[in-house]
């Protein structure tokens, strides 16, 4: 399944640009799991690494990581830079299912 196919589903899809070598991001992996254990299978999460797909990361123009979209039906519905604390994303998402 390609990432167009995916963004385009009915389901809610969380894309989380991130960066191995970014501390932020590390914190930001252990929300998502948090996260993902609360929203189960109503909405994919999915993350993408912005260095080695530096393309994806340009045409959303991703400046910082990480990077949170979220997508349903290929529309950007809501995006942020930096942390998310886990209540206030579970909020973001269920509002968007």
């Amino acid at each position: 399944m390609t990432f167009e196919e995916i963004i385009n589903s009915e389901k809610p899809v969380l894309v989380d640009f991130f960066a191995v070598w970014c501390g932020p991001c590390k914190t930001m992996s252990t929300v998502l799991e948090d996260v993902k254990s609360v929203v189960k299978d109503q909405t994919t999460i999915l993350k993408i690494d912005a260095d080695k797909n530096a393309g994806l990361a340009q045409k959303f123009q991703v400046k910082g990581v990480p990077t949170m979209i979220l997508f349903k039906n290929g529309k950007i519905l809501w995006r942020q830079s930096g942390v998310v604390p886990k209540n206030e994303l579970v909020k973001i998402i269920q509002s968007h299912s």
